[in-house]
Protein backbone atom coordinates (compact mmCIF):
# COMPACT_ATOMS: atom_id res chain seq x y z
CA UNK A 1 0.00 0.00 0.00
CA UNK A 2 1.67 3.69 -0.73
CA UNK A 3 0.78 6.65 0.69
CA UNK A 4 -0.15 9.20 -2.06
CA UNK A 5 0.67 11.90 0.07
CA UNK A 6 4.57 10.82 1.08
CA UNK A 7 4.96 9.25 -2.77
CA UNK A 8 6.83 6.44 -2.43
CA UNK A 9 6.41 5.61 1.63
CA UNK A 10 4.64 2.20 2.09
CA UNK A 11 2.46 1.40 4.87
CA UNK A 12 4.94 -0.76 5.79
CA UNK A 13 7.57 1.92 6.28
CA UNK A 14 5.50 3.75 8.24
CA UNK A 15 4.62 0.65 11.07
CA UNK A 16 8.58 0.10 10.91
CA UNK A 17 9.30 3.67 11.48
CA UNK A 18 6.49 3.78 14.32
CA UNK A 19 7.41 0.66 15.91
CA UNK A 20 11.11 0.96 15.94
CA UNK A 21 10.85 4.71 17.80
CA UNK A 22 8.28 4.07 20.23
CA UNK A 23 10.60 0.79 21.20
CA UNK A 24 13.71 3.40 21.29
CA UNK A 25 11.73 5.85 22.94
CA UNK A 26 10.11 3.56 25.99
CA UNK A 27 14.02 2.75 26.66
CA UNK A 28 15.43 6.32 26.96
CA UNK A 29 12.17 7.19 29.07
CA UNK A 30 12.84 4.43 31.46
CA UNK A 31 16.58 5.68 31.72
CA UNK A 32 15.73 9.01 32.10
CA UNK A 33 13.45 8.37 34.65
CA UNK A 34 15.59 5.71 37.11
CA UNK A 35 16.42 8.30 39.68
CA UNK A 36 12.92 7.94 41.02
CA UNK A 37 13.95 4.34 42.52
CA UNK A 38 18.07 4.92 42.57
CA UNK A 39 17.89 8.35 43.85
CA UNK A 40 15.93 7.06 47.33
CA UNK A 41 19.00 4.74 47.79
CA UNK A 42 21.20 7.46 47.15
CA UNK A 43 19.38 10.01 49.70
CA UNK A 44 19.67 7.16 52.11
CA UNK A 45 23.36 6.16 51.90
CA UNK A 46 24.54 10.58 51.46
CA UNK A 47 21.75 11.59 54.28
CA UNK A 48 20.19 14.05 51.80
CA UNK A 49 16.98 15.66 52.48
CA UNK A 50 14.00 16.12 50.53
CA UNK A 51 15.44 19.55 49.02
CA UNK A 52 18.63 17.53 48.40
CA UNK A 53 16.57 14.45 47.07
CA UNK A 54 14.24 16.78 45.06
CA UNK A 55 17.44 18.36 43.00
CA UNK A 56 18.99 14.80 42.65
CA UNK A 57 16.16 13.48 40.84
CA UNK A 58 15.20 16.35 38.56
CA UNK A 59 18.92 16.95 37.07
CA UNK A 60 18.51 14.17 34.60
CA UNK A 61 15.24 16.05 33.69
CA UNK A 62 16.58 19.58 33.43
CA UNK A 63 19.40 18.09 30.59
CA UNK A 64 16.57 15.92 28.85
CA UNK A 65 14.50 19.36 28.13
CA UNK A 66 17.00 21.36 27.09
CA UNK A 67 18.49 18.89 25.11
CA UNK A 68 15.40 18.94 23.55
CA UNK A 69 15.54 21.89 21.31
CA UNK A 70 19.29 20.80 20.01
CA UNK A 71 18.42 17.58 19.19
CA UNK A 72 15.12 18.45 17.66
CA UNK A 73 17.06 20.85 15.63
CA UNK A 74 19.30 18.20 14.93
CA UNK A 75 16.60 15.85 13.41
CA UNK A 76 15.14 18.26 11.66
CA UNK A 77 18.66 18.94 9.63
CA UNK A 78 20.51 15.10 9.90
CA UNK A 79 17.41 13.46 9.79
CA UNK A 80 15.91 11.55 13.30
CA UNK A 81 17.53 8.42 12.76
CA UNK A 82 21.08 8.97 13.10
CA UNK A 83 20.55 11.45 15.69
CA UNK A 84 18.63 9.23 17.66
CA UNK A 85 21.66 6.44 17.59
CA UNK A 86 24.24 8.83 19.01
CA UNK A 87 21.83 10.15 21.46
CA UNK A 88 21.19 6.91 23.17
CA UNK A 89 25.07 5.90 22.69
CA UNK A 90 26.53 8.85 24.70
CA UNK A 91 23.44 8.61 27.04
CA UNK A 92 24.70 4.76 27.76
CA UNK A 93 28.42 5.96 28.46
CA UNK A 94 26.60 8.83 31.11
CA UNK A 95 25.36 6.11 32.41
CA UNK A 96 29.00 4.18 32.92
CA UNK A 97 30.56 7.40 34.00
CA UNK A 98 27.42 7.22 37.34
CA UNK A 99 28.25 3.55 38.30
CA UNK A 100 31.53 5.62 38.74
CA UNK A 101 30.81 8.60 40.77
CA UNK A 102 30.97 8.79 44.83
CA UNK A 103 29.91 12.40 46.34
CA UNK A 104 26.37 13.88 45.73
CA UNK A 105 28.58 16.48 43.15
CA UNK A 106 29.69 13.88 41.10
CA UNK A 107 25.97 12.10 41.19
CA UNK A 108 24.37 15.35 39.96
CA UNK A 109 27.38 15.23 36.89
CA UNK A 110 25.99 11.60 36.37
CA UNK A 111 22.36 12.73 36.17
CA UNK A 112 23.11 15.69 33.86
CA UNK A 113 24.41 12.97 31.33
CA UNK A 114 22.21 10.72 31.61
CA UNK A 115 19.81 13.20 31.38
CA UNK A 116 20.26 13.15 27.23
CA UNK A 117 17.94 10.12 27.51
CA UNK A 118 15.04 13.21 27.73
CA UNK A 119 16.30 14.34 24.75
CA UNK A 120 15.31 11.62 22.58
CA UNK A 121 11.41 12.72 22.57
CA UNK A 122 11.89 15.29 20.53
CA UNK A 123 13.82 13.49 17.59
CA UNK A 124 11.21 10.79 17.96
CA UNK A 125 8.81 13.31 17.29
CA UNK A 126 10.47 14.92 14.07
CA UNK A 127 11.55 10.96 12.74
CA UNK A 128 8.13 9.97 13.37
CA UNK A 129 5.83 13.03 11.23
CA UNK A 130 8.03 12.81 8.62
CA UNK A 131 6.17 9.43 7.98
CA UNK A 132 2.91 10.66 7.73
CA UNK A 133 0.52 13.07 6.50
CA UNK A 134 -1.47 15.35 8.50
CA UNK A 135 -4.52 13.59 9.06
CA UNK A 136 -3.14 10.73 10.59
CA UNK A 137 0.16 12.54 12.43
CA UNK A 138 -2.06 12.66 15.60
CA UNK A 139 -2.71 9.10 15.79
CA UNK A 140 1.05 8.16 15.22
CA UNK A 141 2.56 10.81 17.67
CA UNK A 142 0.13 9.48 20.18
CA UNK A 143 1.14 6.03 19.75
CA UNK A 144 5.05 7.25 19.81
CA UNK A 145 3.82 9.37 22.87
CA UNK A 146 2.97 5.54 24.68
CA UNK A 147 6.60 5.40 24.82
CA UNK A 148 6.32 7.48 27.95
CA UNK A 149 5.15 4.15 29.58
CA UNK A 150 9.10 3.69 30.26
CA UNK A 151 8.39 5.60 33.65
CA UNK A 152 6.04 3.20 34.62
CA UNK A 153 8.70 0.37 33.36
CA UNK A 154 11.06 1.97 35.85
CA UNK A 155 8.83 2.38 38.85
CA UNK A 156 7.72 -1.21 38.40
CA UNK A 157 10.85 -2.93 37.52
CA UNK A 158 13.77 -1.01 38.74
CA UNK A 159 12.59 -1.96 42.73
CA UNK A 160 12.63 -5.77 41.63
CA UNK A 161 15.97 -5.72 39.32
CA UNK A 162 17.35 -3.82 42.74
CA UNK A 163 15.99 -6.29 45.18
CA UNK A 164 17.56 -9.39 42.55
CA UNK A 165 20.88 -7.40 42.56
CA UNK A 166 21.24 -7.24 46.39
CA UNK A 167 19.70 -3.69 47.15
CA UNK A 168 23.18 -2.23 44.86
CA UNK A 169 22.27 0.65 42.58
CA UNK A 170 25.48 0.72 40.55
CA UNK A 171 24.43 -3.01 39.02
CA UNK A 172 21.06 -2.10 38.18
CA UNK A 173 22.28 1.45 35.93
CA UNK A 174 24.86 -0.86 34.08
CA UNK A 175 22.12 -3.27 33.16
CA UNK A 176 20.25 -0.19 31.75
CA UNK A 177 23.14 1.29 30.23
CA UNK A 178 23.36 -2.34 28.56
CA UNK A 179 19.95 -2.20 27.25
CA UNK A 180 20.58 1.32 25.69
CA UNK A 181 23.70 0.39 23.85
CA UNK A 182 21.65 -2.86 22.44
CA UNK A 183 18.45 -0.76 21.50
CA UNK A 184 20.52 1.78 19.69
CA UNK A 185 22.16 -1.36 17.46
CA UNK A 186 18.96 -2.55 16.79
CA UNK A 187 17.39 0.88 16.14
CA UNK A 188 19.93 1.59 13.56
CA UNK A 189 19.47 -1.90 11.39
CA UNK A 190 15.88 -1.96 11.62
CA UNK A 191 15.23 1.89 10.81
CA UNK A 192 15.50 3.66 7.92
CA UNK A 193 16.15 7.01 7.00
CA UNK A 194 13.25 9.22 6.95
CA UNK A 195 12.04 10.53 3.50
CA UNK A 196 12.33 13.53 4.37
CA UNK A 197 16.28 13.31 4.28
CA UNK A 198 16.65 11.06 0.83
CA UNK A 199 16.97 13.65 -1.24
CA UNK A 200 20.96 14.52 -0.78
CA UNK A 201 20.74 17.92 -2.33
CA UNK A 202 18.37 19.27 -0.43
CA UNK A 203 18.44 22.68 1.60
CA UNK A 204 19.52 22.66 5.02
CA UNK A 205 17.98 25.13 6.88
CA UNK A 206 20.26 27.14 9.41
CA UNK A 207 19.84 27.46 13.29
CA UNK A 208 18.52 30.66 12.97
CA UNK A 209 15.86 29.78 10.36
CA UNK A 210 14.99 27.39 12.71
CA UNK A 211 14.33 29.00 15.68
CA UNK A 212 12.31 32.14 14.00
CA UNK A 213 8.72 30.08 14.47
CA UNK A 214 9.70 30.33 18.23
CA UNK A 215 8.88 34.53 18.13
CA UNK A 216 5.08 32.74 17.41
CA UNK A 217 3.20 33.72 21.12
CA UNK A 218 1.54 30.07 19.89
CA UNK A 219 4.03 27.92 20.62
CA UNK A 220 4.76 29.74 24.44
CA UNK A 221 0.94 28.89 24.98
CA UNK A 222 1.64 25.04 23.65
CA UNK A 223 4.37 24.85 25.54
CA UNK A 224 2.74 26.10 29.40
CA UNK A 225 -0.06 23.42 28.53
CA UNK A 226 3.09 20.73 28.00
CA UNK A 227 4.22 22.32 31.30
CA UNK A 228 1.35 20.72 32.86
CA UNK A 229 0.55 17.63 31.18
CA UNK A 230 4.23 16.35 30.55
CA UNK A 231 6.44 18.46 32.76
CA UNK A 232 3.70 17.45 35.80
CA UNK A 233 3.50 13.86 34.92
CA UNK A 234 7.36 13.63 34.77
CA UNK A 235 7.37 15.28 38.44
CA UNK A 236 4.89 12.89 39.86
CA UNK A 237 6.61 10.07 38.53
CA UNK A 238 9.92 10.79 39.53
CA UNK A 239 7.87 11.85 43.27
CA UNK A 240 5.19 9.96 44.28
CA UNK A 241 7.87 6.72 45.39
CA UNK A 242 9.19 9.42 47.93
CA UNK A 243 5.03 10.89 48.64
CA UNK A 244 3.87 6.87 49.20
CA UNK A 245 6.57 6.56 51.71
CA UNK A 246 6.05 9.52 53.75
CA UNK A 247 2.49 10.45 53.20
CA UNK A 248 1.05 7.02 53.73
CA UNK A 249 4.08 4.93 55.68
CA UNK A 250 4.31 2.52 52.51
CA UNK A 251 7.73 0.24 51.35
CA UNK A 252 9.38 1.69 48.36
CA UNK A 253 8.62 -1.85 46.24
CA UNK A 254 4.61 -1.03 47.17
CA UNK A 255 5.48 2.90 46.45
CA UNK A 256 6.98 1.94 43.29
CA UNK A 257 4.47 -0.20 42.43
CA UNK A 258 1.87 2.36 43.29
CA UNK A 259 3.89 4.95 41.44
CA UNK A 260 3.61 2.63 38.54
CA UNK A 261 -0.22 2.57 38.84
CA UNK A 262 0.06 6.56 37.97
CA UNK A 263 3.06 6.21 35.31
CA UNK A 264 0.71 3.72 32.74
CA UNK A 265 -2.11 5.51 31.88
CA UNK A 266 0.15 8.36 32.02
CA UNK A 267 1.39 6.52 29.26
CA UNK A 268 -0.64 3.75 27.33
CA UNK A 269 -3.53 5.94 26.32
CA UNK A 270 -1.43 8.55 24.90
CA UNK A 271 -2.57 6.36 21.71
CA UNK A 272 -5.79 7.19 22.17
CA UNK A 273 -5.65 10.63 22.59
CA UNK A 274 -3.50 11.27 19.46
CA UNK A 275 -6.61 9.45 17.93
CA UNK A 276 -9.37 12.07 19.58
CA UNK A 277 -7.20 14.94 18.24
CA UNK A 278 -7.67 13.39 15.24
CA UNK A 279 -11.62 12.94 15.76
CA UNK A 280 -12.71 15.64 17.69
CA UNK A 281 -10.32 18.33 17.65
CA UNK A 282 -7.55 18.75 19.98
CA UNK A 283 -8.63 21.85 21.29
CA UNK A 284 -11.71 20.14 22.92
CA UNK A 285 -9.34 17.49 24.26
CA UNK A 286 -7.29 19.98 25.75
CA UNK A 287 -10.67 21.48 27.69
CA UNK A 288 -11.52 17.56 29.21
CA UNK A 289 -7.79 17.37 30.05
CA UNK A 290 -7.61 20.47 32.23
CA UNK A 291 -11.43 20.86 33.72
CA UNK A 292 -10.60 17.14 34.89
CA UNK A 293 -7.15 17.25 36.35
CA UNK A 294 -7.93 20.60 38.33
CA UNK A 295 -10.97 19.02 39.56
CA UNK A 296 -8.49 15.68 40.92
CA UNK A 297 -5.43 18.16 42.11
CA UNK A 298 -7.81 19.91 44.29
CA UNK A 299 -9.34 17.19 45.90
CA UNK A 300 -5.65 16.05 46.32
CA UNK A 301 -4.50 19.04 47.86
CA UNK A 302 -6.69 18.61 50.85
CA UNK A 303 -4.48 17.60 54.24
CA UNK A 304 -5.25 15.41 56.61
CA UNK A 305 -7.01 17.46 58.96
CA UNK A 306 -8.51 16.99 62.73
CA UNK A 307 -11.97 19.03 63.14
CA UNK A 308 -13.19 19.64 67.01
CA UNK A 309 -16.58 21.20 66.50
CA UNK A 310 -19.09 22.66 69.38
CA UNK A 311 -21.92 20.87 69.64
CA UNK A 312 -25.30 21.13 71.38
CA UNK A 313 -23.83 17.78 73.64
CA UNK A 314 -20.02 18.91 73.56
CA UNK A 315 -17.24 18.87 71.71
CA UNK A 316 -17.45 16.65 68.26
CA UNK A 317 -14.55 16.02 66.79
CA UNK A 318 -13.39 14.55 63.84
CA UNK A 319 -10.84 13.39 61.28
CA UNK A 320 -10.70 14.12 57.21
CA UNK A 321 -8.23 12.11 55.18
CA UNK A 322 -8.03 10.69 51.51
CA UNK A 323 -7.26 7.52 52.33
CA UNK A 324 -5.18 5.21 49.70
CA UNK A 325 -7.13 3.83 47.57
CA UNK A 326 -9.09 7.03 46.84
CA UNK A 327 -5.69 8.78 46.52
CA UNK A 328 -4.60 6.04 43.76
CA UNK A 329 -7.95 6.40 42.16
CA UNK A 330 -7.44 9.90 41.40
CA UNK A 331 -3.72 9.45 40.44
CA UNK A 332 -4.97 7.31 37.36
CA UNK A 333 -7.93 9.64 36.68
CA UNK A 334 -4.85 12.18 36.66
CA UNK A 335 -2.57 10.41 34.19
CA UNK A 336 -5.01 9.02 32.21
CA UNK A 337 -6.13 13.12 31.25
CA UNK A 338 -2.25 14.09 31.19
CA UNK A 339 -2.08 11.30 28.56
CA UNK A 340 -4.41 12.40 26.40
CA UNK A 341 -3.70 16.18 26.79
CA UNK A 342 0.11 15.17 26.22
CA UNK A 343 -0.90 14.21 22.48
CA UNK A 344 -3.03 16.98 21.76
CA UNK A 345 -0.50 19.32 22.36
CA UNK A 346 1.82 17.47 19.85
CA UNK A 347 -1.23 17.18 17.17
CA UNK A 348 -1.08 21.34 17.30
CA UNK A 349 2.87 21.46 15.94
CA UNK A 350 2.43 19.68 12.83
CA UNK A 351 -0.36 21.43 12.05
CA UNK A 352 0.80 25.01 12.64
CA UNK A 353 3.93 24.59 11.98
CA UNK A 354 4.59 22.06 9.28
CA UNK A 355 8.09 22.96 8.63
CA UNK A 356 9.52 23.38 11.73
CA UNK A 357 8.54 20.82 13.60
CA UNK A 358 11.98 19.66 15.21
CA UNK A 359 12.84 23.18 16.51
CA UNK A 360 9.36 23.88 17.98
CA UNK A 361 8.46 20.34 19.22
CA UNK A 362 11.61 20.92 20.99
CA UNK A 363 10.97 24.35 22.85
CA UNK A 364 7.81 22.74 23.25
CA UNK A 365 9.33 19.65 24.78
CA UNK A 366 12.34 21.71 26.67
CA UNK A 367 9.55 23.69 28.47
CA UNK A 368 7.43 20.53 29.32
CA UNK A 369 10.60 18.85 30.42
CA UNK A 370 11.69 21.72 32.72
CA UNK A 371 8.47 21.12 34.46
CA UNK A 372 9.62 17.88 35.39
CA UNK A 373 12.59 19.64 36.22
CA UNK A 374 11.96 22.46 38.76
CA UNK A 375 8.38 20.82 40.07
CA UNK A 376 9.80 17.96 41.88
CA UNK A 377 12.33 20.70 43.35
CA UNK A 378 9.59 22.81 44.40
CA UNK A 379 7.69 19.81 45.72
CA UNK A 380 10.95 19.14 47.66
CA UNK A 381 11.60 22.70 49.33
CA UNK A 382 7.75 23.47 50.06
CA UNK A 383 7.90 20.09 52.01
CA UNK A 384 11.24 21.01 54.20
CA UNK A 385 9.62 25.06 54.58
CA UNK A 386 5.69 23.91 54.80
CA UNK A 387 5.52 20.78 56.14
CA UNK A 388 2.80 19.28 54.35
CA UNK A 389 2.85 16.66 52.52
CA UNK A 390 -0.03 17.66 49.47
CA UNK A 391 1.27 21.09 49.19
CA UNK A 392 2.58 19.36 45.89
CA UNK A 393 -0.88 19.18 44.21
CA UNK A 394 -2.19 22.76 45.76
CA UNK A 395 0.77 24.00 43.36
CA UNK A 396 -0.59 21.94 40.62
CA UNK A 397 -4.09 22.63 40.79
CA UNK A 398 -2.88 26.48 40.71
CA UNK A 399 -0.71 25.84 37.53
CA UNK A 400 -3.67 23.82 35.96
CA UNK A 401 -6.03 27.43 36.52
CA UNK A 402 -3.50 29.34 34.87
CA UNK A 403 -3.01 27.50 32.09
CA UNK A 404 -7.30 26.55 31.46
CA UNK A 405 -7.63 30.25 31.55
CA UNK A 406 -4.55 31.20 29.42
CA UNK A 407 -5.97 28.99 26.71
CA UNK A 408 -9.89 29.92 27.14
CA UNK A 409 -9.19 32.98 26.77
CA UNK A 410 -7.02 32.82 23.81
CA UNK A 411 -9.86 30.94 22.06
CA UNK A 412 -11.92 33.43 22.07
CA UNK A 413 -10.01 36.46 21.26
CA UNK A 414 -8.83 34.02 18.38
CA UNK A 415 -13.22 33.69 17.33
CA UNK A 416 -13.57 37.37 18.03
CA UNK A 417 -10.38 38.30 15.38
CA UNK A 418 -12.20 35.59 13.08
CA UNK A 419 -15.47 35.98 13.59
CA UNK A 420 -16.43 40.49 14.58
CA UNK A 421 -19.77 39.58 14.75
CA UNK A 422 -18.91 37.33 18.17
CA UNK A 423 -18.01 40.34 20.11
CA UNK A 424 -21.37 42.20 19.49
CA UNK A 425 -24.34 40.90 22.20
CA UNK A 426 -26.55 40.02 19.43
CA UNK A 427 -24.98 36.62 18.99
CA UNK A 428 -26.93 35.41 22.06
CA UNK A 429 -30.67 35.11 21.02
CA UNK A 430 -31.94 36.44 23.89
CA UNK A 431 -29.84 39.85 23.93
CA UNK A 432 -30.73 39.89 20.08
CA UNK A 433 -33.40 42.89 20.22
CA UNK A 434 -31.85 44.86 22.54
CA UNK A 435 -29.90 48.11 21.45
Amino acid sequence: MVIKSLGSVTKSDQNRALISSTLAFTVCFAVWTIFSIIGIKIKAELGLNDTQFGILVATPILTGSISRLFLGIWADQYGGRLVFVLQMLTTAVAALFLTLANSYEMYLLGALGLGLAGGSFAVGVTYVSAWYPNNKQGTALGIFGVGNVGAAVTNFGAPILLIAMGGEWRQVVLVYAGILVTTAILFFLFSKTEPTHRDKNRRIKSFTEQLKPLKNLMVWRFSLYYFFVFGAYVALALWLPRYYMGAYGLELATAGLLAAVFALPGSIFRAYGGWLSDKVGARKVMYWTFIVALISTVIMSYPATDYSVAGIDGQIEFNITIPLWMFISLTVVLGFFMSLGKAAVFKHIPHYFPDNVGSVGGIVGLIGGLGGFFLPITFGIMNDVIGVWTSCFMLLSVLIAVALGWMHFSIRQAEREAHPDLAEPGFLPELRNIK
